[in-house]
């Protein structure tokens, strides 16, 4: 029972020294109400626009088949560099029974229509050299000629093209290997080897088969709210957050801004580029998620005070600042503001370095 009595008084004298403590400090800070006191202090200070969006490469190319069939072969894997007319894809035909027999039955069609054109143009020739025929007659029979030798031409070369996917000869040449439209960075396959390939024609967009990029030429590509984009302007500064990367800050300059706005669930959204600086010793890669803080204004070495400490009066702004006596009430003094971030304001005039505010407790919502 003694050991239990010295622990109930030891804990009524720690339950007093508690609160004597917090007394002490309410008493130090405002009296016991509740109020502290915050200090003005020299710092800097950036009106800034926010811009959300990504790095992405300046142009990036979608590479994609004319000519119908499977991938047979595949010459480069995602990361490649690749120069402009590297082979990337071949592409083996697939034909169907029905588009094989087509193109033999269109072959053996136009063989006969040639040799029979063939036989009429030499047996004119013999009757015009016997003078039984007239000049334009022999020469309707000469056309007659030349447009089937041309559709036996075309019909053989549409049974190679289907059924090997080459066609070779004269001065037609059409392969089967997809090359790329420009050197850079393969950013991704779409297709492997086995995966049918549908052709880009005028009727149809086509399979994208890869994407190549230059990524030695990268810029930032995000939308800014419609709030903050008249405040900005072409060549403006810009930080930019990279979230991959949070201890490399990436620099740039805005470098256009969208003309008209777009809807994004109910948002108002202008889109913008900025330009990155040359020179930076960053690695970024495309896709990379990013902020970048617009700098419309900026100023250092001067007086800020929390922006929540200032009050309004009509057009006047006041701050509050401790009375002459320890129970004095806090008494307002005018104060001039300048440039703010939503967070801190520069105070122009009525207070110095050191001064402290008032800060009063949030109000209670009953």
């Amino acid at each position: 029972m003694g050991k239990v009595m010295r622990l109930l008084a030891l804990a009524v004298v720690v339950a007093g020294a508690a609160g004597a403590i917090y007394a002490w400090v309410g008493s130090r800070d405002g009296n016991g109400s509740g109020i502290t006191l915050v200090e003005a202090e020299i710092g800097s200070i950036t009106e800034k626009a926010l811009a959300v969006g990504q790095i992405e490469p300046r142009e990036r190319f979608q590479v994609k088949s004319k000519i119908s069939g499977i991938v047979h072969r595949c010459y480069a894997e995602v990361g490649d560099q690749v120069r402009a007319g590297d082979a990337l894809f071949e592409i083996a035909p697939d034909p169907t029974p029905q588009e094989l027999l087509n193109v033999d039955h269109s072959v053996r069609s136009s063989e006969a229509s040639f040799l029979k054109a063939k036989g009429d143009f030499e047996r004119g020739q013999e009757l015009y050299t016997d003078g039984l025929m007239s000049k334009g007659d022999l020469d309707a029979l000469r056309e007659t000629y030349e447009l089937a030798r041309i559709a036996r031409q075309q019909a053989s070369d549409n049974r190679d093209l289907t059924r090997s996917g080459r066609v070779s000869g004269g001065e037609t040449e059409v392969e089967t290997i997809i090359r790329t439209p420009a050197s850079g960075t393969l950013l991704s396959r779409a297709v492997n080897v086995g995966d049918p390939v549908v052709p880009l024609t005028s009727y149809q967009p086509g399979t994208e088969l890869a994407a190549v990029a230059d990524m030695s030429d990268l810029i930032f590509k995000g939308t800014v709210d419609e709030i903050d984009v008249g405040k900005i302007t072409v060549g403006m500064p810009c930080r930019i957050k990279v979230g991959a990367l949070p201890d490399a800050p990436v620099t740039g300059r805005l470098s256009r801004i969208a003309p008209q706005a777009q809807k994004n669930e109910g948002a108002t959204l202008f889109d913008v580029e900025i330009e990155l600086d040359p020179g930076q010793d960053v690695l970024l890669r495309a896709g990379y998620s990013a902020n970048a803080d617009v700098v419309i204004r900026e100023k250092s070495d001067i007086l800020l005070i929390p922006e929540r400490l200032v009050l309004f009066e009509g057009e006047a702004t006041f701050v509050e600042v401790p009375g002459e006596g320890p129970e004095a009430e806090p008494r307002k003094v005018a104060v001039e503001l300048g440039l703010s971030d939503g967070l801190n304001v520069e105070i122009a005039s009525g207070l110095a370095a050191g001064d402290e505010v008032v800060q009063r407790p949030p109000k209670e919502i009953s």
